[in-house]
């Protein structure tokens, strides 16, 4: 039983940064390494404020964990120091904790019964708990191979290294089918690996789950674009059935705004490849940030990304701008009511790390120099609104006044349109949606037969833990396909609609 006023007892508190000076300097991961033994206390404490409500709206995927992690059951081991039965309930729902415990914005803390009132001194820091759970599984050798003990005989190929393609090839694996994973790039993860600086998650973390992945007996082809170096005949000859989690990377541009085919602007995640490779070993990147004024036009994710990455190159300045007007610091229950994902300001450790931020604000124009080279861009206050009737938002501006700022590098963070034209769709015969997805009916089964599709390609750009949830379901849909019936868990249907965060 929880103890019901741990939360009286123990204030929340987040983990320890690294000093700003240090971290700016290296590629390192932004929190401090504390000694696992006051690690560990310490969590134990934040793990103690978790009441085990009746109605746990933390692991409701309506509101809280897609995965369904079974959030108050490890909080109350954690709370006991049963460290090896928490790391078991924690992965018999979660295949990459240290992924999510990273990299996921903890959509769990928003339908946490603390955080219905202030009062009540915050959410359980639930991501903190996850991390040092995930920490404890390795340091203690409590991550093991689960080989299979039986094969099915049945060969699957996965489509894609990313997080979505990798929980269903670990799920299908240990189901006893034969698994390859196949990766475009030179070196598997997918995003994990090039969309995410290290300073948010090194890739030793990636490298370690991945030889887990082999040692189970997941296959690995590397530098392999299927539908080109792999036809889909060859594909189809060889496996049972196909799993397409190839991401939606397709990215967001701005063909409107004057000046935008000047030189020096740039989508994101060019920039963002380009950074993670050279910290890879692969040399200095061609679009690098050190000396110049970088402007960062998007609030979201990749725009913090982008803003951290350019402060660890040496920019001059980093300017991140968003159109939409700065949000307030607290839940407002009239827009965003418990439990479901607050509209507030969110600050990255990026942001504290120098820097400035707009609000309210869109780009004019480019100003080039005269070699065609990026040198400023214009700004005007605007205003966003969206016609109730069509659904169109429009960005209006509000005043005539202009603000020039220096700009030597622009990097467009404003989003994805859906997955990439590949001759692997075209192929199969895939048309994707209006929207740029790859649709699929009740079973996770395409258009094409045997062919299913999971993660970002499917439901569009989203998080780290609604990926390996749809991978987790996907791998239930194809163990049934091939055998009749599966054992493997499905957490999501691919109707679910994230209600937690927009």
């Amino acid at each position: 039983m929880a103890d019901p006023r741990g939360f009286l007892k123990f204030d929340r508190e987040e983990p320890a940064k690294r000093p700003r000076t240090e971290r700016v300097r290296d590629w390192r991961e932004v929190y401090d390494l504390t000694p696992p033994d006051e690690r560990n206390a310490e969590v134990r404490h934040q793990a103690t404020r978790c009441m085990d409500c009746g109605i746990p709206f933390c692991h409701s995927g309506s509101a809280g964990c897609p995965l369904g992690n079974l959030i108050p059951e490890w909080n109350d081991l954690v709370r006991q120091g049963h460290w090896a039965a928490a790391s078991d309930r924690l992965h018999a729902t979660n295949n990459f904790p240290e992924f999510t415990g990273k990299l996921c914005p903890a959509p769990c803390e928003a339908g946490c019964v603390l955080a219905i009132s202030p009062m009540s001194g915050g959410a359980v820091t639930i991501k903190r708990v996850e991390a040092t759970i995930a920490d404890v599984s390795w340091e203690k050798g409590l991550v093991e191979p689960l080989v299979a003990e039986v094969s099915s005989g049945q060969r699957v190929a996965v489509v894609g290294s990313g997080p979505a393609g990798l929980a269903a090839a670990q799920q299908l694996t240990r189901a006893g089918h034969e698994v390859t994973v196949f990766e475009r790039d030179d070196r598997l993860g997918g995003l994990l690996r090039y969309g995410i600086p290290a300073f948010k998650m090194e890739k030793k973390h990636l490298d370690r789950r991945l030889a887990q992945l082999r040692k189970e007996g997941t296959q690995f082809v590397t530098g392999c674009e299927v539908g080109v170096d792999l036809t889909v005949e060859d594909l189809r000859a060889q496996y049972d059935a196909v799993v397409l989690a190839v991401g939606a990377l397709r990215g967001r541009d701005d063909t409107v705004t004057p000046g935008r085919e000047l030189a020096g602007v740039h989508l994101a995640m060019e920039h963002l490849v380009q950074a993670n490779r050279q910290v890879e070993g692969d040399g200095p990147p061609e679009i690098d940030a050190a000396g110049k004024h970088v402007v960062v036009i998007g609030g979201g994710d990749t725009g913090a990304d982008c803003y951290g990455t350019a402060t660890r190159q040496g920019a001059l300045s980093v300017t991140q701008l968003d159109q939409y007007p700065l949000p307030p610091e607290t839940r407002d229950d009239d827009v965003s009511p418990w439990p479901t994902w607050p509209y507030i300001l969110r600050t990255y450790p990026a942001h504290d790390e120098g820097g400035e931020r707009k609000f309210g604000v869109a780009v004019k124009r480019f100003v080039g120099d005269d070699g065609g080279r990026v040198r400023a861009i214009e700004l005007q206050q605007v205003r966003v609104s969206r016609d109730p009737e069509t659904g169109v938002r429009e960005v209006v501006p509000v005043s005539d006044e202009v603000e020039e700022i220096p700009a030597d590098l622009v990097l467009l963070a404003i989003g994805f349109d859906g997955v990439e034209e590949m001759r692997l769709l075209d192929d199969l015969g895939i048309e994707l949606t209006r929207n740029g997805r790859v649709s699929c009916g009740t079973d996770w089964q395409t258009d094409a037969p045997g062919v299913f599709v999971c993660g970002d390609a499917h439901r569009g750009a989203s998080l780290v833990v609604w990926a390996i949830a749809e991978g987790r379901s996907v791998a239930n849909a194809v163990d049934q396909y091939l055998t009749g019936g599966s054992d493997l868990p499905a957490p999501v249907h691919p109707t679910a609609l994230p209600l937690a965060v927009v």
